[in-house]
This record gives structure tokens, C-alpha cells and sequence, in this order.
């Protein structure tokens, strides 16, 4: 794959993430305020602007938490994917080496059983 459509393709994968992340966060804050909804629902006793209020005050505090719990999961995915590349390069760098010691091995085997034929 050429350079140019690598990073075609991670930009593309890119336009995905944001969208994806967008529609996961519409839906957060709709639930949100479905919830804040729910929650002051029982408080007759509210005015109108105090209810307002107090649902605006709940989807704030709510989507403030979900933004730090995504990015703490968002923060342990990168330190996941690091892990995962680590360990991927040094099995990659153990079968090449593998593969090269069985490939000396059959090539000395070969060249002594040649010598013997001879």
C-alpha cells in the first residue's frame, strides 16, 4: 500500500472515530437528560425555572462525569494498544529469529549430508 492511500485510509478511519465518538456523546447527553427529567419529576413543589434549573444542573454534572470516564477509558486503551504493540514486535523479533536459526540449521544440515554424498 502506497504511502498516500495509508493515509488516506487513517483519515478515513479518523472521520469514523470522530463520528462515532459525536454520536455517542448526542446519545449520552440524551440520556442525560432523560434522567434529569426522571429525577425531577416527583418535585411538585418546584417552579418551572427551579426545575429547570435543576435538571440543567444534572445533565452538567452528569456528562461531566461521563466525559472523565471516557477518558480515563480512552487513556487506558492507548497505554493497552502500546502494550500490545510492545509485545507484538518482540514475538514478531523472536520467530524471525526462530526462522532464521532453523533456516541455518537445515542449510548446515544439507551442506554436511551434501558432503557426505559426494
Amino acid at each position: 500500500m502506497s504511502e498516500g492511500a495509508r493515509q488516506g485510509a487513517a483519515h478515513a478511519g479518523g472521520l469514523g472515530d470522530q463520528v462515532e465518538g459525536y454520536l455517542l456523546w448526542q446519545a449520552t447527553i440524551a440520556v442525560a437528560e432523560e434522567r434529569a427529567q426522571a429525577f425531577v419529576e416527583p418535585m411538585e413543589w418546584l417552579t418551572t425555572s427551579q426545575r429547570a434549573d435543576v435538571e440543567q444542573r444534572y445533565v452538567a454534572d452528569s456528562l461531566h462525569h461521563a466525559q472523565r470516564d471516557l477518558e480515563r477509558v480512552a487513556a487506558r486503551c492507548r497505554s493497552l494498544r502500546g502494550e500490545y504493540e510492545r509485545r507484538y514486535r518482540e514475538l514478531r523479533l523472536r520467530c524471525v529469529g526462530w526462522a532464521v536459526g532453523f533456516s541455518a540449521c537445515l542449510a548446515s544440515v544439507t551442506a554436511a549430508t551434501l558432503s557426505l554424498i559426494r
